[in-house]
């Protein structure tokens, strides 16, 4: 498995560097190039690929710059001008030994997908979600509805509850927050949120996250929980009949915080 780093870009974005083998590195979701090129630079790597989610400008403004640096394969979806190698649901992208699935989750927007790669030798599986899925929330629907997110991230509770998330954000305290609305009998939130405050002071990053806890704490993937519908519906002022119903109310009632 690859080392994982994060390059902090834009207000809240990570740009996320994956070293390979004889200083190689790939990059996923470039918003801007300058900082990713200063990192390729002072570790003395060389980039060997790019890999985006999704066509949102804030994870892909720095590819024209990153390719007139270094001319190589660029995996995504097809909606993407510069994406050199499409990928959808179900293909397999193999790089340095590494094989990821491809996971489509359309809500974000239409064409998001995921980079699932499962545990190796002394790795724990691990996914590069983009903007679906965050440490604590989710990504607010500009272009998908509430059913395909909620199927969506339904994907992503399905993989190893010891996966590493790799989000593209760092939200986790304001999302944690917006838990406690929803949620607010939920004793792992207030853990939670202590150690995310302690990691964020002592390292400035919260991420990755870890899929059994966004299951025990983030309240999008948590619609099904009695507690949960019943706050929902106490701020929507109305009953809720399905799941889908109480994670379209859940994201406006985020959307307005």
């Amino acid at each position: 498995m690859f080392d994982i780093e994060a390059i902090p870009t834009l207000d809240t974005n990570y740009v996320w560097l994956l070293k390979g083998t004889d200083r190689r590195a790939y990059i996923v979701d470039p918003g801007e190039a300058a900082p990713v090129i200063e990192r390729l630079q002072e570790g003395q790597l060389t980039l060997a690929g790019v890999l985006i989610t999704h066509h949102h400008w804030d994870h892909t403004d720095g590819l024209d710059d990153l390719l007139a640096y270094s001319q190589v394969p660029v995996y995504g979806p097809s909606s993407v001008r510069q994406v050199s190698e499409p990928l959808s649901e179900g293909e397999h992208l193999t790089l340095e030994h590494v094989t990821f699935e491809v996971i489509a989750l359309p809500g974000h927007t239409l064409d998001h997908i995921a980079y699932y790669s499962p545990a190796g030798a002394n790795q724990p599986p691990v996914v590069f979600c983009g903007d679906a899925l965050f440490a604590g929330g989710c990504g607010r629907l500009f272009e998908g509805t509430a059913e395909q997110a909620l199927h969506s991230l339904k994907k992503l509770t399905q993989l190893p509850p010891d996966t590493l998330v790799y989000c593209a954000h760092e939200y986790t305290l304001a999302n944690l927050r917006f838990a406690r609305l929803a949620d607010p009998d939920n004793p792992a939130l207030e853990s939670r949120r202590g150690r995310e405050e302690r990691a964020l002071a002592r390292t400035g990053i919260t991420l990755p996250t870890v899929m059994s806890e966004e299951l025990a704490t983030n309240p999008f993937l948590r619609c099904r929980e009695p507690a949960i519908r019943k706050q929902v519906e106490a701020h929507a002022g109305r009953e809720l009949k399905t799941e889908a119903d109480v994670f379209a109310a859940l994201r406006s009632w985020k959307d307005a915080n």
